[in-house]
Order: C-alpha cells, then sequence, then structure tokens
C-alpha cells in the first residue's frame, strides 16, 4: 500500500479541492500506478493503514495508493469525479454526504471502526486536565490557543466542539481556537508545542510521542465516533475485496493495536 495523495508521494492530503479536480483532469497516464486501487481516506487512519500494507499485498499481490485527509475536503474531491475506489470517512454525515449524491456502491456502506476524543498536551509541557461540566479549560490554555480540526466542516473539530458544548466551556474557547485543516494537523501543533492543548482522536495521541494524554472527554458529551466505509459506483471489483479485507481478523489485530475499535 503506498501512501500519497493523488499527485505526492508520501505526505497527507491537503491540497485545495480545485487544484486537486485540476490536477486529476491533468494526470498522466501511468501503468503501474494505473494498476493500484484508490482509497480515500480519513487522515487519522494514516498509521493503520499503513501497517495494514504488508498483509494486502501477501494475500493479494496487489497495491493500494491511500490519500489522506479531512473527510469533508474527501468528500467535495469524490464529488467532483475523483477517481476513487473506496471512500473511509471519520463520521457519519460526510458519507451521507456522498451517499446522497448517489455515488455509492449498492449494499457497500458498513461502519467500521470507532474512536474516543482525548484532550492532548506537549509531552515536555505535561498537564492533567479531566473534561468535566464546567472544567477550566480557558484557564489551563494561559495564553495560548487551543488546537482543533477546523470545527465547521472536519470531523474531529465538529465532535470536539459538540463535546465542550455540552460540557458547557464552548463560549470560553470559541475564540482561542487554532483551526488545523486535520486532525493529524492540530496534533502536530500540539507535538510542536505550538499550541498548550488539543483535542484529537485516541488514535492520534497513540501515534505522536510528542504529545501527553491529560484527559478523555466521556463519550456521551458527543456524538459516537463511527468511521464508516462504502466502495464507490465506479470502483473496481477488487475496491469490494479490499472492504472485505479491512474486516479480517489481521486487519482487526492491527486496527486495534492503533487505538481503534473495530465494529
Amino acid at each position: 500500500m503506498t501512501t500519497t495523495s493523488i499527485f505526492s508521494r508520501r505526505r497527507l492530503l491537503p491540497v485545495a479541492f480545485g487544484a486537486l479536480v485540476a490536477g486529476a483532469l491533468a494526470l498522466p497516464a501511468a501503468p503501474a500506478a494505473a494498476k493500484d486501487l484508490l482509497v480515500f481516506a480519513a487522515a487519522s487512519l494514516k498509521n493503520a493503514l499503513d501497517d495494514i500494507d504488508a498483509g494486502y499485498r501477501k494475500d493479494t499481490g496487489r497495491s493500494v495508493t491511500v490519500s489522506f485527509a479531512a473527510s469533508s475536503a474527501l468528500a467535495k474531491q469524490i464529488e467532483a469525479g475523483a477517481p476513487v475506489d473506496v471512500f473511509i470517512s471519520a463520521d457519519l454525515d460526510w458519507m451521507d454526504y456522498v451517499e446522497k449524491k448517489d455515488l455509492l456502491a449498492p449494499g457497500s456502506r458498513r461502519s467500521l471502526l470507532r474512536n474516543r476524543l482525548i484532550l492532548v498536551a506537549p509531552a515536555r509541557e505535561p498537564q492533567k486536565l479531566e473534561p468535566a461540566p464546567g472544567f477550566p479549560i480557558a484557564a489551563a490554555l494561559g495564553r495560548g490557543r487551543l488546537a482543533l480540526a477546523d470545527p465547521s466542516s472536519v470531523p474531529a473539530g465538529k465532535y470536539a466542539k459538540a463535546a465542550l458544548e455540552k460540557l458547557g466551556v464552548w463560549d470560553q474557547v470559541a475564540n482561542r481556537v487554532a483551526a488545523a485543516e486535520n486532525v493529524r494537523a492540530a496534533l502536530a501543533l500540539v507535538a510542536r508545542g505550538e499550541a498548550p492543548l488539543g483535542i484529537v482522536y485516541q488514535t492520534d495521541a497513540n501515534a505522536e510521542p510528542g504529545v501527553m494524554v491529560a484527559g478523555v472527554f466521556p463519550e456521551n458529551s458527543h456524538p459516537p465516533i463511527i468511521y464508516p466505509a462504502a466502495a464507490m459506483k465506479s470502483a473496481r471489483p477488487e475496491g469490494r475485496a479490499f472492504l472485505e479485507f479491512l474486516r479480517t481478523e489481521a486487519a482487526r489485530r492491527i486496527f486495534e493495536k492503533h487505538g481503534f475499535a473495530v465494529n
């Protein structure tokens, strides 16, 4: 499995929507790449899907190209005609968006994974702050900002805003948010010490030694964090086979190693 954007290898996919569409139209023919399945996946899945690479290659002899970004950006790119085989979203809303555009292969959608929401701090500046009604998050920020994936559209940011609203503290921090393009970008702000606190998924906290867990949000403080997966109507037959591979015992062990709960 090669982790890449459609055009640039070995990085997350932060490119603007219009630029991606323009680039897709100009994508040169490349026999080696053409046989690869193209998977669009939420940024928080990067480490787990990277680790699934060897098993999938060994079992099938096939390669997969994965583009990682915010689910919102990926859904918009699919709507614009990106030649995707499989989409794995970090929330139900953006999969619903694609389904309402009549782009999913009938019967292929399934709920794949679950995650938790975590408050993180830089590992070199640790603090503990358990999320609860009225908890002093504004005071804990000091003069800094709270790193979130963009709460207007990105699932991790939407979950974070919902949790802070439920706990009655969103108004304290609404004007102190450092909004990032995806959850891994928010994680990086905390790991580099550019933000004293951030809200990410448990799996992101597990993947980054530069942060420590300051607290865990109650599961009832936000909608369930569910990762749906589906093949596109335009997908090659191997797209459904890849979805089935993600439900094997080998894939389950990898997802659980990275902190996901498997449905």
